[in-house]
């Protein structure tokens, strides 16, 4: 489930990928919260998170890759998507690809496009029409950042780029050219919406406590 493309250590990728056929990849709060469980038992020893959103049909990442020569990149994000594939596809009698067969990377070379990636991924769900203000989403990192919680995000480094609280807020609900980062996010994933009736239990009406955050 990945490219051959290598993962560089020490270099900052957006990561992403969607359902195959544009499937759901989460039908239920429940299936967010132990993609970030997994995540964070085969991704994060060889990554730190500035960013994610979850969507019904689709995910992003904004990684850095560290340096740990005892757990092979190569094998990080295979194990993560088969392990929640298998999952999936038991608790709902499916078969088959759940994910698209390679996941999507883009080197982010220019620290200048750190700031506007963030904001498109936290967006993300608002621009595909899943909701209607993505500052109400629970499965992405835009409330963990202006939280006090601990997280395994890695608030202090992205409050550092947006000038605090205050400027990530303001940037986050100010408009901004696309295609100044159309090289980190051109590859059409997700352009379409699953039916309203997924929408809804994806949803679920779930308090937020109970929710899985990184």
């Amino acid at each position: 489930m990945s490219d051959s493309k290598q993962l560089l250590i020490d270099q900052y990728y957006h990561i992403y990928n969607r359902g195959n056929n544009n499937e759901l990849l989460f039908r239920e709060a429940r299936n967010y919260n132990y993609f970030l469980k997994l995540s964070v038992k085969y991704a994060y020893p060889i990554i730190k998170t500035y960013a994610y959103c979850l969507l019904p049909n689709h995910f992003h990442f904004l990684v850095k890759i560290k340096d740990c020569q005892s757990y092979p990149t190569s094998r990080a994000f295979a194990n993560l998507f088969s392990t929640y594939a298998k999952a999936i596809n038991k608790a709902y009698d499916r078969s088959g690809s759940l994910f698209e067969k390679v996941f999507h990377r883009k080197m982010i070379n220019d620290d200048r496009y750190f700031t506007s990636l963030v904001v498109y991924i936290d967006r993300n769900l608002q621009k595909h029409g899943f909701v209607d203000d993505f500052r109400n989403w629970p499965h992405s990192s835009y409330r963990t950042i202006l939280s006090n919680r601990p997280s395994r995000i890695e608030r202090t480094a992205v409050l550092e780029w947006f000038g605090g609280p205050r400027g990530f807020e303001e940037v986050h609900t100010t408009e901004f050219d696309e295609s100044q980062i159309e090289q980190f996010i051109s590859d059409g994933v997700a352009q379409t919406r699953p039916t309203t009736k997924a929408i809804a239990i994806t949803w679920g009406g779930i308090p937020l406590p109970q929710l899985t955050q990184l």
